[in-house]
């Protein structure tokens, strides 16, 4: 697909589900689609309660070997990732393929430097920033270290 077909988009104070429905539509109407500055994207919600939530979540394991799965996401690139892999068909062919479109990014890799990065209107935050969890603040709880 041509660099025409692509969009760049810079998820700094995004919404991360709002983002990632975004997202998840592009690809599926055939678009590749680059998200940059993943760990400055944010979860709404009690901070408290956003970091208990994705802590219990980590305790679900496989009782026969942890190594079966489910496999949880600590990187926020991960995470974003796999916030849109729910949102897409992923067991049918236009779901994988949509995947395969999709490449997201700590920070702002030197191949986007100098292409126009996008923001989506719609999934700005729009309360105050510290009101809300950034992925890099989560990720750090979860155990994952830069």
């Amino acid at each position: 697909m041509s660099s025409e077909g692509t969009v760049y988009v810079d998820a700094t104070n995004q919404i991360a589900g709002r983002l990632s429905s975004k997202v998840a539509k592009l690809l599926l109407s055939g678009r590749k689609v680059v998200v940059v500055n993943a760990e400055k994207s944010l979860i709404s919600g009690s901070r408290t309660s956003v970091i208990r939530q994705w802590q219990e979540r980590l305790e679900l394991s496989s009782h026969v070997n942890p190594i079966y799965g489910p496999i949880h996401p600590r990187r926020p690139d991960n995470i974003l990732k796999r916030m849109v892999r729910g949102m897409v068909p992923r067991k049918k062919t236009k779901g994988d393929l949509a995947m395969k479109r999709l490449r997201v990014y700590i920070g702002v890799p030197h191949e986007v430097d100098g292409k126009k990065l996008t923001q989506f209107e719609d999934a700005a935050a729009p309360r105050p920033i510290p009101v809300y969890v950034t992925m890099s603040e989560l990720s750090k709880t979860l155990g994952w270290n830069e």
